[in-house]
């Protein structure tokens, strides 16, 4: 089988039966793992820097006070938003990249990027007064795995049929998502057990905990799927036209990944270095991405990505990227703070590494079945109205009981808040996980029925980056929120959005006279 397919129809059933059902599905099982570790790479700083704080971390500073302390914590809660800005940055020009660089070259380089951050922040976490410079600049790093969803969704949009894009894409997806999990749970065991480094001691204890494996251990996973990906996965003919040249695909999918790192160094600097405003870091760097691809690819390239541009134009480009950010940017802005959020919620009273990877093995699990229910009743419309009506009701509930355990832990203490409403926002969180997981499946459903072949790729890609400024912004606004002392009122932010995007589904798309029945 050649590694490039020229004539690909899975439309026709005659050839989906026989061959274009097997090399669909190989591709697929070869991306969901490349996918998934991907996620875990992106994603870890979350749960780093619970365990750097309790480490006594400084960030290069020297804290004595409870407010110097209370400053470095607030610092620890922006590099998984750094994570989050670049890996969303990323998925700009991950978006286009399937239609220049072909999938089975695409899916192997960037996977193979991931090897920067896993062996960097690797290295740099057996220095507990490693600058924070450092720590930041490795946070961006991890971009790269976020940048990967784009690209990997809109490859697989191509080798499958429309009447089983929910479910293939939610497979995709979902089992994906699952790496958020999967790192959440794993990294606590490597903490503990160590396999590559020698520990280091815990302030004030004996106890050994090996920091740097939380890192190192997704080297030789990476390794094998970087493998896999370059002599199992194909490139599309139909996804790629101008397909053949190796070194040219490869030299541009770097350039366009180059535009993406340097938008997201300038959102970083602005951020940190500059302490400006997110609320105008993030449309900043999205603009700056778009016009570094615009103006400055070459021009063998600008015709290429000036046809895949055209999806601006269309209105409902726009109305499903605020509903898909509604699901997928809650599920990973979630999934970057929830281990961060129980910490500072409970006051340590409950140790986030027990239950920190159950929300986002919920959401994962869950989104593959949002694109089944989506076929099933032939509407993604039908399910992201049930799913986002579950995200109002259980986001409403955690805010609730936020407040609660606020004013108990006031009077008789953080034991008594954690005893008392410790299960009621679990459940509340985790409810609050699996509308994201269902509304991720349903959305994604929704969009081959929108636009057309020529355009599902593109906007699955440009959909999924505006999305995953959730992981930015979550933990940005969680961190400003704890700071001043009201968390609630980033999750009653979030209810609002959700109002909103109730009504756009219904409007557009759920209602009996709507413009599209999808």
């Amino acid at each position: 089988m050649s590694i490039n397919i020229t004539n690909w129809d899975v439309e026709d059933e005659g050839f989906w039966q026989r061959e274009g059902k097997s090399i669909a599905n190989k591709n697929l099982w070869i991306s969901i793992p490349a996918l998934l570790l991907a996620f875990s790479v992106w994603l870890m700083w979350g749960m780093l820097i619970v365990q750097m704080k309790k480490m006594g971390f400084t960030l290069g500073m020297n804290p004595q006070t409870p407010a110097d302390w209370a400053n470095v914590n607030s610092m620890l809660w922006t590099l998984p938003a750094v994570a989050g800005l670049a890996g969303a940055t990323l998925r700009i020009p991950n978006g286009f990249l399937i239609g220049i660089g072909g999938g089975r070259n695409v899916i192997f380089l960037t996977t193979a990027l991931l090897l920067i951050p896993a062996f960097g922040a690797g290295l740099v976490m057996g220095d507990k007064n490693v600058s924070y410079a450092t720590l930041a600049i490795l946070a961006a790093t991890s971009g790269f795995g976020g940048g990967n969803f784009s690209s990997s969704m809109s490859n697989i949009s191509y080798f499958f049929p429309k009447r089983v894009q929910g479910t293939s894409l939610g497979l995709n997806a979902g089992l994906g998502n699952l790496g958020v999990s999967v790192m959440q749970f794993l990294i606590p065991i490597v903490l503990a057990t160590g396999v590559f480094s020698a520990g280091m001691t815990m302030p004030n204890s004996d106890k050994i905990v090996y920091l740097q494996d939380a890192a190192w251990v997704w080297v030789p996973l990476l390794m094998v799927v970087v493998i896999a990906s370059f002599f199992g996965m194909n490139n599309l003919k139909s996804a790629t036209p101008k397909l053949g040249n190796y070194a040219g695909e490869f030299g541009k999918t770097i350039l366009l990944l180059i535009f993406g790192v340097i938008a997201s160094g300038v959102g970083a600097y602005m951020l940190i270095g500059l302490k400006i405003n997110m609320w105008i870091v993030l449309p900043t760097v999205v603009i700056v991405s778009l016009l570094l691809m615009k103006f400055l690819s070459p021009s063998e390239l600008k015709g290429n990505l000036n046809k895949q541009f055209d999806i601006f134009g269309n209105k409902h480009t726009w109305i499903m990227t605020i509903i898909y950010t509604m699901t997928f940017g809650s599920f990973i802005g979630y999934a970057a703070s929830f281990p961060k959020l129980i910490q500072d919620i409970f006051q340590g009273q409950i140790n986030p590494f027990h239950y920190a990877f159950l929300g986002p093995l919920v959401g994962a699990l869950i989104r593959p079945v949002g694109g089944w229910l989506a076929d099933k009743v032939n509407s993604g419309s039908k399910v992201t109205t049930w799913s986002t009506i579950l995200q109002v009701v259980s986001a409403l509930a955690v805010g609730y009981f936020i407040v609660r355990a606020r004013e108990v832990a006031a009077i008789s203490g953080p034991e008594a808040a954690a005893a008392q409403y410790w299960w009621p926002f679990f459940w509340g969180f985790m409810a609050l996980f699996a509308g994201t997981g269902i509304g991720n499946g349903s959305t994604f459903r929704s969009i081959p029925y929108i636009f057309n072949k020529t355009q599902a790729g593109p906007v699955l890609g440009w959909t999924a980056a505006i999305a995953a400024y959730g992981a930015f912004i979550m933990p940005k606004l969680f961190g400003q929120q704890i700071k001043s002392g009201h968390a609630e009122y980033a999750i009653y932010g979030f209810v609002a959005y959700y109002m909103l995007c109730l009504v756009l589904n219904w409007w557009y798309y759920d209602r009996k006279n709507s413009e599209v029945k999808c």
